[in-house]
């Protein structure tokens, strides 16, 4: 099985209308600060696709802005929930939220764990987005009873469409080792291009396409 997460999406409308009509299902991780996110958001669903949270999360790199209302290590947990909560009042139904940026706040037990409590607390799953390898977000998650689920792979890390396939058939690979992969894009002209030639090809391979919550159920079911 393979989730293939296209998250940064709704900030470009023609690309994230492209997404969507790609054959699924896809798992769509619309960006918190989008506009016009519940009309993308029902016609994502329309189309079969699951629908997730792309918080922003503060990176290593104090230059770069993650984005409105992003969550960082200096803010106070109240402070942490008031912006969660902005986020995910924007966008009702969705099954969970996945990282944007990260990689400081991602190492930060504390601030990760208010988060986890208030998904824990909205029955909503976590996934990594592993934007660095020193994350505690899943050990966190699993502390705290959270479902979530671990990013295998980039797929668009390089942007030619030449690297996005390359880095699809290492998906294929992971799968085959591990029985399942969840690979992560972004609505770019050469990522779309790349699966629009890819994701016919998958049925004929033997690989099941699921949206994440497939996979988070079979963490959850291993775990057990």
């Amino acid at each position: 099985m393979i989730a293939i997460v296209i998250d940064d999406m709704g900030i470009d409308k023609a690309d994230a209308a492209r997404v969507i009509a790609l054959p699924g299902p896809l798992t769509i991780a619309f960006m918190s600060y989008a506009t016009e996110l519940p009309a993308q958001a029902q016609a994502a669903r329309s189309a079969g696709d699951e629908i997730w949270m792309h918080i922003p999360m503060e990176p290593m790199d104090g230059e770069t802005d993650a984005g409105p209302n992003a969550l960082k290590v200096n803010l106070p947990p109240d402070e942490i929930r008031r912006r969660l909560d902005w986020a995910l009042a924007r966008l009702p139904g969705i099954v969970g939220v996945n990282n944007h940026m990260g990689s400081r706040f991602t190492q930060d037990a504390a601030g990760m764990a208010v988060v986890m409590g208030e998904l824990r607390n909205r029955g909503l799953a976590f996934l990594d987005s592993r934007t660095i390898a020193a994350t505690v977000a899943s050990s966190v998650a699993g502390q705290m009873g959270v479902p979530h689920i671990d990013r295998d792979v980039f797929i668009d890390n390089d942007e030619s469409v030449e690297a996005v396939l390359r880095q699809l058939v290492e998906t294929e690979h992971v799968a085959e080792r591990k029985g399942f992969a969840l690979a992560i894009g972004h609505p770019h002209p050469t990522t779309i291009e790349a699966l629009q030639e890819w994701l016919p090809t998958l049925k004929a391979k033997g690989f099941v396409l699921v949206p994440a919550s497939a996979l988070v159920r079979m963490e959850l079911s291993s775990a057990g």
